[in-house]
């Protein structure tokens, strides 16, 4: 066997996969919230899509807003809310949803101030830890 042979190229999936993990860890860890159990519930949405887009190849584009909402919800049920909205300093702190549901592009947003804060994989630091104070401050 030939050691100097290329490796083989990565399948358009497996792009997207790495791609959207990447993006979704960017935000925890701007949220100080990326700790080995919370990586592990990426790693297992990562795994989950990867048999939803084996099965409907077309949906590639809506792995990165699914993979994130699937964190989001999995880190609701063990820690609390994330991330947190760094818009609305007034009334009971609340987490950002991504936007759309089911497409490309995925952003999140704050419903209750009907607005787009950032896409996924770009949030601001310290925008607040599961169920914590958001300690980001808006710069508009």
């Amino acid at each position: 066997m030939d050691s100097s042979a290329p490796p083989p190229p990565v399948s358009p999936l497996e792009q997207a996969l790495h791609a959207a993990r990447a993006l979704v860890l960017a935000d925890l860890v701007a949220g100080a919230v990326a700790e080995a159990d919370v990586v592990s519930m990426v790693e297992e949405s990562v795994v989950q899509r990867r048999w939803w887009v084996e099965q409907w190849p077309e949906g590639v584009e809506y792995v990165a807003g699914l993979i994130a909402q699937d964190v989001q919800d999995a880190l609701l049920e063990k820690y609390g809310r994330w991330p947190l909205c760094p818009v609305c300093a007034d009334g009971d702190p609340h987490a950002l949803e991504v936007e759309p549901e089911l497409g490309p592009d995925p952003h999140w947003v704050c419903h209750k101030a009907g607005v787009s804060v950032s896409a996924v994989g770009t949030l601001a630091p310290a925008m607040g830890g599961p169920g914590g104070e958001s300690g980001g401050e808006s710069s508009s």
